[in-house]
């Protein structure tokens, strides 16, 4: 029987997705389990290889049938070595760590590697929201910010595979410190996490806020997408001015990548998106549109929100190893 699919892997510091996908992009089996980080490099690894097989057979298919697996980080990535600079999320045994050899040793078959956030605005290139574009930059804001640039159809990796990463420029010279140590950086500014830092401020100061409510009721320790929604939703003011400043940098940063990139179209996803919808991006595009240097026309380059959800990486990393392993 013909090698007719290939397998996407998103890992992710709490779940690994593996699915089986089609040349054209369908999904044919999956499955979903624990990452289990605590095991380590090695542990994770046995834990993706699992969850391979298992969507293998939920696609009704044999690994003869399977012509290649790409596999997504949540970190930097030498791909065109297969190796895990870091990751950050998930220990020290990542270091250096040879992804590609491994998986294709324990499972035989072919493997590419990549970034998580390229392999996702691949994802979204080719079978979301960017079909039909050539040049187009995803940012996708959650914990952190990660960004994915396509120009003229082919994903953009960079002379050092570091290409993308706007979550760490710098949109505010002194400002917060970011999770990377420096200051200003946009991941400081417009993420999730810049949010929670915000109203945890407001808090300290004796603003009042239903978020402690909202969180005990949860169980919560940390401020998800959904209870800052929630909170949002509900009128609360710290949220409300949290949530609005975040809007206000993400069009900032997106305003400095389209006057460097001229992209036709940016897509924005991760779970912020996912919890605030369509009304999110409204101030977004506002900030954005003027701060471009060219404003003739603004409005044809689209700021659009993601549409793969949870499928953008498994979809990239399967059209990752159709387009980097040999047939």
């Amino acid at each position: 029987m013909a090698k007719e699919a290939y397998v996407g892997v998103d890992l992710g510091g709490t779940n690994i997705l593996a699915a089986v996908v089609d040349k054209k992009g369908k999904i044919l089996g999956e499955f979903k389990c624990k990452t289990e980080g605590e095991r380590g490099a090695s542990g994770v690894t046995e834990q993706m290889v699992g969850a391979i097989l298992a969507a293998i057979k939920k696609a009704g298919m044999r690994k003869k049938n399977i012509a290649g697996i790409g596999i997504g980080v949540p970190g930097p990535v030498h791909p065109q070595e297969g190796i895990v600079v870091c990751c950050a999320n998930l220990g020290p045994t990542w270091n250096r760590y040879p992804l590609r050899e491994e998986v294709g040793r324990r499972i035989g078959l072919q493997v590419a590697v990549d970034n998580d956030v390229n392999v996702g605005a691949l994802g979204e290139y080719l079978y979301g929201a960017g079909r039909g574009t050539k040049d187009m930059l995803a940012i996708f804001v959650g914990t952190g910010i990660g960004g994915g640039i396509i120009l003229n159809g082919k994903l953009r990796s960079g002379a050092r595979d570091s290409a993308g990463e706007v979550g760490h420029m710098v949109i505010l010279a002194d400002g917060p410190v970011c999770g990377c140590g420096e200051k200003g950086h946009a991941e400081a500014l417009a993420s999730r996490t810049a949010i929670e830092r915000d109203i945890r401020l407001a808090l300290a100061s004796g603003q009042p806020s239903i978020i402690p409510q909202l969180m005990e009721e949860t169980g919560h320790t940390v401020m998800s997408a959904g209870i800052i929604g929630d909170a949002f939703d509900a009128g609360d003011e710290p949220t409300r001015e949290a949530v609005r400043r975040a809007q206000y940098y993400l069009g900032i940063l997106i305003s400095a990548c389209v006057n460097l990139l001229d992209p036709e179209i940016v897509v924005v996803g991760g779970g912020m998106l996912e919890r605030m919808g369509e009304p999110y991006l409204e101030l977004v595009r506002r900030v954005a549109e003027q701060h471009y240097i060219n404003k003739a026309e603004a409005a044809r380059v689209r700021i659009v929100r993601a549409t793969l959800g949870d499928h953008s990486g498994v979809l990239g990393a399967a059209a990752l190893a159709r387009e980097r392993l040999a047939q």
